[in-house]
């Protein structure tokens, strides 16, 4: 089935999400993020404070990405399932940390960015890491989606979760050290040296996955 194109609709409000997005992570870094309100950034961004809730429901919501569940779900989705669950989760990862960061041009920087402000806001505010648990929660439930966890037996299931819950603890490691850092490593290869870490050579993620 071919995939639907974005509408001038679709492009409108994905413009005006990045928009709002980018203005509130400037101010939730320059004044903090328990001392800008919802309010701010809308006059900040431009636009109501109803428009702000209407993309992003909640404060919390406004540090966070959303597109990688989706890439990761696809690539693991288009994964052999003959391969180890560990190459297949942490494969997926790799390449998705390289569509994200990787390439040229100011919209890829601007990007690359944007993700290393969200990622410190998330180290550096307790509410934001509660909130950055549970969105872990929910990429391991969308991973398991993908790996067609529901097909499995028990043991299956068991050995797809922990396998999954410890792909996502190394590339935890890998974006912790990645903000830490400013940047200055490229994102897949940290995620494939925390992969290599933990798993060894099963893992089968080089960080040359481009």
């Amino acid at each position: 089935m071919m995939e639907r194109k974005p509408t001038l609709r679709d492009r409108r409000r994905s413009e005006t999400r990045r928009t709002i997005q980018a203005h509130a992570i400037q101010l939730f870094t320059d004044s903090g993020y328990d001392a800008v309100a919802v309010a701010d950034v809308a006059e900040a961004a431009g636009v109501s404070a109803m428009t702000v809730y209407r993309h992003f429901p909640t404060k919390e919501d406004l540090v966070l990405i959303e597109q990688p569940a989706q890439l990761i779900a696809e690539r693991v989705a288009a994964s052999a399932p003959a391969l180890p669950l560990v190459r297949r989760v942490g494969g997926a990862l790799v390449d998705a940390a390289t569509a994200l960061t990787g390439g040229d041009g100011d919209e890829t920087a601007a990007n690359e960015q944007l993700l290393l402000d969200c990622l410190r806001l998330m180290i550096s505010t307790p509410a934001l890491r509660a909130r950055h648990l549970e969105g872990q929660y929910v990429l391991q439930q969308t991973i398991l989606d993908a790996l067609g966890e529901d097909t499995m037996d028990s043991d299956a299931a068991f050995r797809a979760r922990a396998a999954t819950s410890a792909c996502l603890a190394a590339m935890h490691t890998a974006l912790t050290r990645w903000a830490e850092d400013d940047g200055r490593t490229r994102l897949p290869e940290l995620i494939a040296r925390a992969l290599t870490a933990s798993f060894g050579d099963v893992a089968g993620a080089t960080g040359e996955r481009e």
